[in-house]
């Protein structure tokens, strides 16, 4: 129950967060105007971030990168220390940030484990994609045109065939694709500084040759308590992250752990109809639509508390109620190991439970403190909406940092309606809609998921 403890949370100043967070901005208002043009004040930016990991084992090459690319001489190399200083500087806020929130919480973390980095395959792949990134930082995100954005299609294209590589080619597929999306670039007003810097930064480093450490991976068996759904959207995926708690089997402790599935897409299904799509989970779907436990048997599970669901390792168990399970197990199990490319505020979302508060639209006050409600994540595919939000008495969430402040995400609600107690949750309508109206709605618009796969094998059989 996260009540009193916002005090703690909020209590006092982060040391050295406001000011991590501004030398980032330098950096990636250098990016904005690209390194092939830099005046004294950027390049003074550059040297003050250099200046910020000077003592640890980054310094002196970042020190170097800065000064040889002040005086424009700009190797892939120092990017890449620059990238791998702006993301230590990013992973010491995040850091302070989740130390901060488990110490609130009285939440203990497990230490990362790290696995032996395998071979990382086609690095001619991996060299490209690093030319690419080359001149987007040359150019600048104001110089970016058609023709830039379109050279990284021939790479795009082998990086995708390659399952080795598929994260990273997602990744500059979606940055390409925004781009392409936003040219001319020179002509916006705002550009999303923050996102694409973040973006091109993570890709600098993933294209590094064995640059993603391993997380070490156990198989696990016990029963699963789920708490909630974070659904994420895109107009070509959708992923359902669930988060539980894992009682494994035997003395261990309880954990806090993730199993995510997705699924490709089009941008025609959206609502209720993505959960179509991920029904080659069937048990992960009944235990979210009927709020019951799984039975996990050698299930892997890695160090960073993600499970690599297999459905067919699992059972699906006893009713189990979301709420209860918070109550009860929230403040006794352990937290995972934060990966260390992972450490990012914005990748802060650990699920608290959240009760007495008083609402006044999307602000809560606990205790004195006030906390805002993210009513934007939520997913138009289940129960939940700002109204209920608004009657909750208590919401199991995830804890989030945005913006510079703390929000929390609902993931499951219990409110009172018309004088009636009412419970939601995002995975409701895992197996379809149970609101009459919105299933007359769906019913009305059509079933776009079995008119897709109807083509799709009209195709394949000609």
């Amino acid at each position: 129950m996260l009540g009193v403890q916002l005090a703690q949370l909020f209590d006092g100043d982060r040391p050295g967060v406001s000011e991590a967070l501004e030398l980032v901005a330098g950096f990636d208002d250098a990016l904005v105007h690209g390194f092939a043009r830099l005046g004294e004040e950027r390049a003074a930016a550059l040297t003050a971030l250099a200046g910020a990991v000077a003592t640890s084992p980054l310094g002196p090459a970042v020190t170097e990168a800065a000064a040889k690319v002040a005086a424009g001489s700009i190797g892939e190399e120092h990017l890449t220390a620059l990238a791998g200083a702006r993301t230590a500087l990013f992973g010491a806020v995040h850091d302070e940030l989740l130390d901060r929130l488990d110490t609130a919480l009285g939440r203990t973390r497990a230490e990362w484990e790290e696995s032996p980095a395998t071979a990382t395959p086609a690095d001619n792949l991996l060299s490209g994609s690093r030319s690419w990134l080359h001149e987007l930082a040359i150019t600048g995100w104001r110089g970016v045109d058609h023709d830039l954005v379109s050279s990284s299609d021939q790479t795009l294209e082998a990086l995708l065939a390659e399952p080795g590589l598929r994260r990273l080619a997602v990744l500059l597929d979606g940055l390409a694709a925004e781009l392409r999306a936003s040219c001319p670039i020179a002509t916006m007003a705002r550009l999303p500084v923050r996102r694409w810097a973040d973006l091109w930064t993570r890709a600098v480093l993933l294209s590094q040759p064995g640059a993603r450490p391993a997380a070490s991976v156990e198989p696990v068996s016990g029963r699963l308590l789920v708490l909630g759904v974070d659904m994420h959207e895109h107009g070509t995926a959708v992923q359902a992250q669930v988060h539980g708690v894992l009682e494994p089997t035997g003395d261990a402790p309880s954990r806090l752990v993730r199993a995510s599935v997705m699924a490709p897409k089009v941008d025609t299904i959206v609502g209720t109809s993505v959960w179509r799509l991920l029904d080659g989970h069937p048990a992960l779907l009944t235990a979210l639509a009927e709020r019951r436990s799984l039975d996990l048997t050698d299930m892997p599970l890695a160090s960073s508390g993600d499970l690599v669901w297999q459905d067919d390792k699992a059972n699906v168990g006893a009713a189990a109620d979301p709420f209860a399970t918070a109550r009860l197990q929230l403040t006794t199990a352990t937290a995972p190991a934060v990966p260390p490319l992972e450490r990012h505020p914005i990748r802060i979302s650990e699920p608290v439970l959240v009760e007495g508060y008083e609402i006044d639209g999307d602000q809560w006050t606990l205790d004195g403190q006030s906390l805002t409600v993210d009513l934007d994540r939520l997913p138009p595919s289940g129960p939940l909406t700002p109204e209920l939000v608004a009657a909750s008495t208590a919401c199991i969430g995830l804890m989030r940092w945005d913006a510079g402040r703390w929000r929390v995400q609902p993931l499951a609600v219990q409110a009172t309606v018309k004088r009636k107690p009412v419970e939601a949750h995002n995975g409701d309508w895992a197996q379809g809609p149970t609101d009459p109206k919105v299933v007359k709605a769906a019913a009305k618009a059509g079933d776009a998921v079995a008119v897709l796969r109807e083509r799709a094998g009209r195709l394949l059989r000609k």
